[in-house]
């Protein structure tokens, strides 16, 4: 018999972000194996795992380092369709609230892509996007504020982007070192593989569903 409530809705997640010195490069960074983020999903719900995903943090802001394997078709990326494309979703609160039901302005979405940019629509898209239901807004980020490269791989790519920390309303780590944080690493071939629970609920516009980054030194 199925379960009717997974294991990833009843506890509340959080794992510790590691402190890093990169310095965002057109050459890209490097993340060892302490910054990698968990699946949750995957490992308690056994749900899709095709990407290995780290995330590192300084005062600077926040870096991302994706790496997808197991593909044999090209991701589906479209510049008009960012919110539906192939890629990595982030959701970000600086204050990791966890009581609200819908965004306030120190919650933030952003959309990475490994291509669907330029002439030959190979380019990678790095930009915010807007959280359903949002009682607020955060401050505006403006246009290729969010540095991203990719690199093709036979099985996959790897995508790194940064998130700046003007681009975070309240991104504050001395005095709140404690995030609310989700993420979604879609791709039509593979699945869904996030951060605790699957695509049947909310969490693209509930920040309540989102767990905790504990940013650590």
């Amino acid at each position: 018999m199925p379960k009717l409530i997974p294991s990833t809705f009843v506890f509340r997640m959080a794992v510790e972000c590691q402190y890093c010195d990169a310095k965002w490069s057109h050459r890209g960074f490097d993340l060892d194996e302490r910054f990698i983020i968990p699946s949750f999903r995957t490992e308690l719900e056994d749900g899709p795992h095709f990407a290995d995903f780290r995330v590192g943090w300084n005062e600077s802001g926040l870096f991302f380092w994706l790496r997808t394997t197991g593909k044999k078709q090209s991701p589906w990326c479209r510049e008009s369709r960012v919110e539906d494309s192939d890629g990595l979703s982030l959701w970000i609160d600086t204050r990791d609230t966890q009581t609200v039901h819908r965004a306030t302005r120190f919650c933030h979405r952003f959309i990475i892509l490994p291509q669907g940019a330029g002439r030959l629509m190979d380019e990678p898209i790095a930009a915010p996007a807007t959280i359903a239901r949002a009682k607020e807004l955060p401050k505006p980020v403006q246009p290729g504020a969010i540095p991203v490269r990719s690199e093709k791989r036979v099985d996959g790519y790897i995508l790194q982007s940064f998130i700046p920390a003007d681009a975070m309303t309240g991104f504050e780590p001395d005095e709140h070192p404690r995030i609310g944080f989700y993420y979604a690493i879609t791709d039509r071939e593979l699945g869904w593989q996030t951060f605790s629970l699957g695509p049947e609920f909310p969490f693209a516009s509930d920040p309540s569903l989102w767990g905790t980054l504990e940013l650590a030194r």
